[in-house]
């Protein structure tokens, strides 16, 4: 089975780390296990069959304490789709599986070295995300 599409370009469009203080640093440090990976994928159409998607992951502390570290990536990829792209489920699926499966490992890769460079070297994502399976989840 042929692609449908061809990932044009791919670059950091937002890259964040907020850390307002040193207490809030020294709680986070002892804290971060309770942190939780959050995606969300957003795209707009442009012209000429392009789509410009927008990958976004946020690491962050589910809980009421105040206080929090702001952790979060924003990767846009310019896809070009194919002419034999006639439904929207089709085009769903592209956005939101294939081709975030085809850039996640770079993605979480700098995600993770903003996390180290932030000062918190031992986090590690254990689980990968599956997209395939979001997506069955969601739409079937």
């Amino acid at each position: 089975m042929t692609k449908k599409y061809k990932i044009i370009s791919k670059f950091i469009k937002d890259l964040s780390s907020e850390t307002p203080n040193v207490e809030t640093y020294l709680f986070v440090r002892d804290n971060i296990s309770n942190y939780q990976l959050n995606i969300n994928i957003t795209s707009k159409a442009l012209k000429n069959k392009l789509v410009e998607i927008n990958t976004t992951l946020k690491f962050e502390d589910p809980s009421e304490n105040t206080h929090k570290s702001h952790f979060e990536i924003v990767s846009a990829t310019i896809v070009q789709v194919t002419d034999e792209i006639k439904e929207k489920d089709e085009l769903q699926k592209i956005i939101l599986c294939d081709v975030q499966k085809e850039i996640y490992d770079e993605l979480a890769k700098s995600f993770l070295d903003l996390l180290h460079n932030s000062g918190y070297p031992n986090i590690k994502f254990e689980k990968k995300i599956d997209f395939e399976e979001l997506y069955n989840q969601k739409f079937n």
